[in-house]
């Protein structure tokens, strides 16, 4: 790429591909309307400009520099007409979305985010899906700090603040020094101006001075160690006056006082080779006492190794020489002693350092095929364990992939997920059990008093995902009094055997079945969600299906056993069976069967009260039948109540497509006068885990008082 012909408008013919068609519809804008024309070349063009030649130095390839311009053309209400973006290839429409996505962190940024300028950052890299709109960024930025010398102070300052908070940590993290400098002492000029000035004059250099002479120390340690037989990379470390500032405050030292103005980095195979430069270096430069650290044998806390020494270089000026090996080089730059983390300090977890070390490698990358493939871990990595969401005064917390509206409540604080009733996402009020993605805005609707629910706890309404916000709400439970607890647990059971119609068995053996000592004991359990309602329903209703019989001997006279999809008939061959439709029986149910007339034989629940009639009119005609093992799916009809409101019956639909059952038929009705909506729900199921999951999806959603099974 060559840089622009004119300082206010690139020239389409200088540029590459995709940008020189971009170029072309910005000439385009530009000339139909004279007033934009204007503006432009006092403030956007030049800094356009400067952004592409930064860019071009970067090697970013076209489809950035076009997706750069296309997104200045929208900052300056010049934006192209959709049939126009359409015709640019996804990769640069890509990279013009991280853009506009980009903005919308600057606009958070500028209201004011309480501590959250990590959390920015966090959920800039977590939006960006083409990683390349970071070198765009770095370079606008750049350009736009030397634009801004003659803005309103207020908004220079603002830029410069922005940029220490988001763009020089972000520069710095993903290796991209020869931006990193220059954004950092554009931005401390901004904001201290008189310490910038008075640095500079004490340094007595220009930049451009400081690195020849450093070239200078460089070559004449290459020959120090060559002499000495060892093989070394060397490279220049000059200060910028960003970094000199910060060592002051951070020794507290002045200016004089310092000795590593000037720096040097000596890469050699290995430690012994360390001891032998640096005795090298020793014997080079004179050695100034006290200023000799030996993190090799002394690793810092962080696990950073590197020999530091200073010494009274070329014309009695100080030097700091850092001696390393590749293995330590990198455990510095990428791994748990990465260099940014000591430079900004704090913490940091170390799954956020392992994607920023998957960012470092893709942006250091050349190969097109090593690029596809550390994309795919990147997005891999980051994308899926993590989800960044913004609170309405703008902080961003993060949670893992597939955490509810409930649990970023409980991440907020604890308070606020007791006394939670509601939330929006983005100004829509959703259920509790939503996963919000990433960039969404949460708002959490609380109520005066702290009351959580105990349906909270259990799995399958999906309310709660992390440990953190369960262990939250079992802890409020838990101060509840003990007769308390064991109401409410008594309660629960006693609900979610009526809903999925197992009303009539025995609980004498149940406790046993848990380890418990007493039926209080589980009630209590189940009050703080040690054991789920619907675990222990799943264990009554395989409990109560009759054992399965021994296949006796085999003699001629024994009657047949005939199977019919997953049903064993017994004594009784030839016969079609159906489940009958008053009880509707499911795998599990004890059954008993009765031989109809012309329709072979009819299976009931048996505490059917129609199979109770039949017993009484003709009991000769029952006949014993039993669940068999083959798959089979079973019809079942379910009643739900709720308050009517708009969609609800939308939602219902949903949350049987999403248990995956289908939906035979459906039948509902309005009680205008109480507001009230029932609906008969006629369901195939293939058994009673997913009945009793569908269950719990429906009474989750709002409105929704009841739904249980029709038996």
């Amino acid at each position: 790429m060559k840089q622009a012909t004119a300082p206010s408008l690139p020239a389409a013919e200088s540029l590459p591909g995709e940008a020189a068609r971009a170029a072309r519809l910005l000439e385009a804008a530009l000339t139909q309307d004279a007033a934009a024309s204007e503006r432009w070349s006092l403030g956007a063009g030049p800094e356009l400009t400067a952004t592409l030649r930064r860019l071009d130095q970067l090697d970013v390839g076209a489809d950035a520099a076009a997706a750069c311009i296309l997104h200045a053309m929208v900052l300056a209400d010049l934006a192209p007409s959709a049939k126009d973006l359409a015709t640019f290839p996804v990769a640069v429409r890509e990279l013009l979305d991280g853009q506009q996505a980009a903005e919308r962190i600057w606009q958070l940024h500028a209201g004011g985010v309480s501590g959250g300028a990590e959390g920015l950052r966090r959920l800039l890299l977590a939006i960006i899906r083409d990683l390349r709109v970071v070198f765009i960024l770095l370079a606008r930025q750049a350009a736009r700090l030397q634009q801004a010398a003659d803005w309103p102070e207020p908004r220079r300052r603002a830029l410069a603040q922005l940029t220490f908070d988001i763009h020089a940590p972000l520069a710095n993290r993903l290796g991209i020094w020869q931006l990193k400098w220059e954004l950092e002492d554009l931005a401390f000029r901004y904001l201290q101006p008189e310490t910038y000035k008075r640095i500079a004059r004490l340094l007595d250099e220009r930049r451009n001075d400081r690195e020849v002479w450093i070239r200078q120390a460089r070559e004449q340690l290459e020959t120090a160690l060559g002499q000495a037989g060892i093989s070394a990379q060397i490279s220049g470390r000059p200060k910028h006056i960003y970094s000199i500032w910060r060592k002051m405050q951070r020794k507290g030292v002045e200016f004089s006082e310092l000795y590593d103005v000037r720096a040097l980095r000596v890469l050699v195979a290995d430690v012994p080779a360390c001891y032998l430069a640096l005795g090298a270096v020793h014997a080079l430069w004179s050695f100034i006492p006290g200023e000799f650290d030996d993190y090799i044998a002394n690793p810092k806390g962080n696990n950073y190794q590197s020999l530091h020494t200073a010494v009274i270089g070329p014309q009695g000026r100080p030097l700091e020489v850092q001696i390393r090996t590749p293995d330590m080089h990198a455990q510095a730059e990428l791994g748990v002693a990465a260099h940014w983390r000591y430079k900004e300090g704090g913490g940091g977890d170390a799954s956020f350092e392992r994607k920023v070390a998957w960012m470092r490698q893709l942006l250091e990358s050349r190969d097109e095929h090593d690029d596809d493939a550390l994309m795919a871990g990147f997005r891999t990595d980051i994308m899926d364990d993590r989800v960044y969401l913004l609170t309405p005064k703008g902080e961003v917390k993060d949670l893992p992939r597939g955490a509810t509206v409930l649990d970023f409540a409980y991440h907020v604080h604890t308070d606020v997920g007791h006394r939670c009733r509601g939330a929006k996402v983005n100004g829509r009020i959703v259920p509790l059990n939503h996963p919000p993605e990433t960039g969404d805005r949460i708002e959490i609707l609380t109520g005066k008093v702290a009351e959580p629910r105990r349906d909270w706890l259990s799995a399958h309404t999906g309310y709660l995902t992390t440990h953190r916000a369960r262990e939250k709400v079992r802890a409020w439970f838990k101060r509840i009094d003990l007769a308390q607890n064991v109401a409410a647990g008594r309660a629960l059971l006693e609900r979610e055997l009526k809903r999925v119609g197992l009303s009539h068995v025995h609980l004498d053996e149940l406790p046993a079945l848990f380890k418990f000592k007493s039926q209080d004991e589980l009630h209590e359990a189940l009050a703080l969600g040690d054991v789920t309602p619907g675990h222990i329903a799943r264990i009554l209703h395989e409990r109560s299906a009759p054992p399965p019989v021994s296949s006796p001997p085999p003699a001629p006279k024994e009657p047949a056993r005939e199977t019919r999809g997953n049903l064993i008939v017994e004594g009784v061959g030839n016969l079609l069976t159906a489940l009958a439709r008053c009880c509707q029986p499911l795998p599990g149910d004890p059954i008993t069967g009765f031989i109809t007339r012309g329709r072979g034989v009819s299976v009931h629940r048996s505490d059917c009260p129609q199979l109770a009639r039949l017993r009484a009119r003709d009991g000769s005609r029952l006949i014993e039948v039993e669940w068999g093992t083959g798959s089979q799916s079973y019809e079942v009809d379910v009643l739900l109540r709720g308050y009517d409101r708009k969609d609800l019956l939308k939602d219902v639909t949903a949350a049987v497509a999403a248990a995956k059952v289908h939906l035979l038929g459906i039948h509902s009705r309005l009680d205008e006068a109480r507001g009230i909506a029932e609906m008969n729900l006629g369901l195939r199921v293939a058994d009673f885990g997913q009945l009793s999951t569908l269950l719990d999806r429906l009474l989750a959603l709002p409105n929704v008082v009841e739904a249980r099974r029709i038996v």
